[in-house]
């Protein structure tokens, strides 16, 4: 039997070599579709070398005089760091947080990508797999949509950003660029802001926590949501231990540790927001709100920082005084009437200390139920207020607990607070004690004024302002009383009168009359008669005792026998720049200037008769620290230096003997004058040592009544007093005292302060005055 040869069956390829096949054509397919979608879109892409001129915009920067950080203006908040300002811990977090493959890809992780894809299309969830270089691509060049366009843009942009950059220079970037919540730009200014100080102090949980909210700042910021903001945290820990940057111990620990961030500054609680409101007009007018939102620049002012705080500390106290004499009134905002909740209501002033000597808003839950007082000195036992219960108010501050008590209340002349307000309304106390652990405070109830004030510190040998209060609360109103207010200046506008007056002839002895006088005032006006403040009339008395008691009639005198031209004239050398009428009443301060201008006239006096221009920014500097300009002293025509230190001793009367004696308890060489308006509608008080000059103005913003007896020296010059208190404190040394250095043509002879003529040094009511040589009782011709 012959057996034919069976052809054989061909073989199929086999499975590996089919999945080869099929690869081989899905790459082919991927890199044809890439292929196309880099031609589409690689035409319009921006141009990376726009990076190597990139200046992203900064924060300009506003310093008082020591170079301590009083304010600052931005659309970004954003402070430039280099690599190494970068810490080295801040720099493992954010890598591992964010970028773990960041030092070896090229700009695409294509594994990271792939795995995220494959996450997104599984568990239907959102995942990133943005590299840092993808994200700074995307943040400078492109629109956050969602979009296949955008994507490929993206890794387009950050390859070609790879191959420009080194992998330093794109770090550096992406930390100066990325948006940290709050207008914070940069790892810099987010420190800054939750922590309150500067990267390279960061603590490893607080670096952790930058690195964790970069993805989702605004949602996963601890000022938004605390526990949020722990997770991220936490996960950053975690991901350094994972990639060994730091052990697991380590992170473990840091986990346990509670996030601790610094208050989010408020609008208005800037230290000197008035002050620095003035620089920001300067600034925009003179560079443009660009410039002055984004350029970075430094600008280094003349502010004595704690002399503003003193000036901002006695205003607000010393105008809260006036307004509790005018009455207690009725709290206009109550939050039942709002149907809010009592219990959950929150103020922002809470989320700061409290402490003794703070005014802070307080809610009325209802009436006080006998609860424990923390005691008022130091081993005192708590003790049961007997009021409470009888008309006594519970308050709530935030956290803590306090009651209205007659004591609370004392100075509204009621003896029940329930009579003065109901449950929701939002009120005033200011704190006098703090029981932390059992969240009890002592309050005294407060009212926010309505009285509104100024102040303004001028240096007398450079003019500098040293400090400027614009009012009592900058957020409320940001209208500037300092220098944007014209009021009528009262009797503080007098020594523009006298100055002329010695500068012509007369002298502190010059004998004035004090008598009913009535002047022509014109066609179809009735006379115009001055009176004195007390009503009364003296008869004969000298130049220096009508200053010191501030007498309208003499002075009235004066200015007709000088002229009111003159007299203006006078005014212009010392620097009033605001409309003054050529009418006697104007001896008496009948027209208006501002606090600047007065407080700079008199700033002339102890400075020889020189007047310094005012002015509050010394330099400015660009980013790169380039001098855009720079501001020196301007001295300006003023007075004659014998005539000026005339006036120096004669102010001084005032202060040791007149009108403003309280102030002679500071015991320091001082000089000034009280101002006070009819009606007291205004009161004021500008006075000097031989270093600085300091004005206080006191009004309501409506030209209407303090209340009565409201003059310069009750409501204006205590708080002047205050001020310069804190001031001649700080300097620290009370027996070396600067001086008032007479000119070389000066004479001094003790005289009689009543009549002016000569006596001996241990005569009752004797003074040493000053006069110009030649103008010494005895000797010349000097005008009586």
């Amino acid at each position: 039997m012959v057996r034919t040869k069976t052809a054989k069956a061909p073989e199929r390829p086999s499975l590996v070599r089919q999945a080869g096949i099929a690869a081989l054509f899905v790459i082919a397919a991927v890199l044809g579709i890439v292929t196309g979608l880099v031609a589409a879109y690689s035409g319009d892409l921006p141009q990376i070398s726009a990076l190597d001129e990139f200046r992203p915009s900064t924060i300009t920067r506003v310093y008082a005089s020591d170079n301590r950080l009083i304010g600052e203006f931005a659309t970004q908040r954003r402070v430039m760091v280099k690599y190494d300002d970068i810490p080295p811990q801040l720099r493992q977090a954010i890598l591992s947080a964010e970028d773990d493959g960041f030092e070896t890809h090229f700009g695409v992780d294509i594994t990271r990508t792939f795995i995220r894809v494959l996450q997104n299309v599984l568990l239907r969830r959102s995942y990133g797999g943005s590299t840092l270089t993808q994200q700074l691509a995307r943040k400078l060049f492109l629109k956050p949509d969602k979009s296949l366009e955008r994507k490929v843009k993206e890794w387009l942009l950050a390859i070609q950003i790879e191959k420009r950059y080194t992998k330093h220079e794109i770090f550096t970037m992406y930390c100066n660029q990325m948006n940290l919540g709050h207008g914070a730009y940069g790892v810099e200014a987010a420190s800054r802001l939750y922590f309150g100080k500067p990267i390279k102090d960061l603590k490893l949980e607080e670096a952790a926590l930058i690195a964790g909210i970069l993805q989702l700042p605004e949602r996963e910021s601890p000022f938004v949501n605390e526990k949020w903001a722990m997770q991220r945290r936490n996960y950053a820990l975690q991901r350094m231990a994972d990639e060994h940057y730091i052990t697991k111990a380590e992170a473990d620990a840091a986990k346990a540790r509670p996030i601790v961030v610094v208050p989010m500054a408020t609008p208005g609680t800037a230290t000197a927001p008035y002050f620095v409101e003035e620089v920001r007009k300067y600034l925009e007018h003179r560079y443009g709100a660009r410039e002055l939102y984004e350029a970075g620049m430094s600008v280094y002012t003349t502010l004595d920082l704690d002399l503003q705080r003193a000036a901002a500390h006695a205003l607000d106290r010393g105008i809260r005084q006036v307004d509790k004499r005018r009455g207690f009134r009725k709290p206009t905002r109550n939050l039942t009437t709002e149907h809010l909740d009592l219990a959950t209501y929150h103020d922002r002033r809470w989320d700061r200390p409290i402490q003794p000597g703070d005014i802070v808003p307080a809610v009325v839950v209802g009436a006080s139920q006998n609860r424990v007082r923390p005691p008022v000195r130091r081993g005192k036992k708590a003790e049961v207020d007997p009021i409470a219960g009888g008309g006594a108010a519970h308050v709530r501050v935030g956290r803590y607990d306090a009651d209205l008590t007659r004591a609370s209340i004392q100075w509204t002349g009621r003896t029940r607070a329930l009579d003065l307000v109901r449950t929701g309304d939002i009120i005033e106390v200011e704190v006098l004690t703090v029981d932390e652990r059992g969240g009890l405070l002592t309050v005294r109830l407060e009212q926010f004024p309505i009285v509104q004030g100024a102040v303004l510190a001028i240096d007398n040998r450079t003019g500098q302002i040293k400090a400027m209060v614009g009012g009592s609360d900058f957020a409320r109103s940001k209208f500037n009383r300092a220098v944007q207010a014209p009021r009528q200046i009262g009797s503080a506008f007098k020594p523009v009168v006298f100055t002329a007056a010695i500068d012509r002839g007369y002298t502190p002895s010059s004998l004035l009359l004090d008598a009913p006088a009535s002047y022509n005032a014109g066609p179809g006006q009735p006379p115009y008669s001055p009176r004195n403040y007390e009503r009364k009339y003296e008869g004969t008395v000298t130049l220096r005792h009508t200053l010191e008691h501030s007498l309208n009639v003499p002075t009235v005198r004066m200015m007709e026998q000088l002229t009111p031209e003159q007299v203006i004239g006078y005014a212009r050398r010392l620097g009033f720049q605001s409309p003054i009428r050529p009418y006697l009443s104007s001896a008496l301060g009948a027209s208006e200037a501002t606090l600047l201008e007065v407080t700079s006239a008199y700033s002339a006096f102890p400075n020889q008769g020189v007047r310094m221009q005012p002015f509050q920014i010394a330099k400015i500097v660009e980013r790169d620290g380039t001098l855009l300009e720079e501001h020196r002293s301007q001295p300006t025509e003023g007075i004659r230096a014998d005539t000026a230190f005339v006036m120096v001793n004669l102010l001084r009367g005032v202060v040791q003997r007149g009108t403003a004696a309280k102030a002679s308890e500071l015991d320091w060489p001082l000089a000034g004058k009280t101002g006070t308006v009819d009606d007291y509608t205004d009161a004021w008080f500008v006075g000097f040592d031989p270093n600085i000059t300091i004005g206080v103005w006191v009004g309501l913003d409506e030209k209407k009544p303090l209340g009565a007896n409201e003059t310069g020296a009750v409501a204006a010059l205590p708080i002047w007093m205050d001020i310069f208190k804190s001031y001649i404190d700080r300097l620290g040394d009370r027996k070396n005292p600067p001086h008032f250095e007479p000119p070389g043509n000066i004479v001094f002879m003790m005289v009689d302060h009543a009549t002016g003529t000569p006596v001996s040094a241990d005569t009752p009511g004797a003074v040493n005055e000053a006069y110009i040589a030649g103008t010494q009782p005895g000797v010349g011709f000097p005008k009586q």
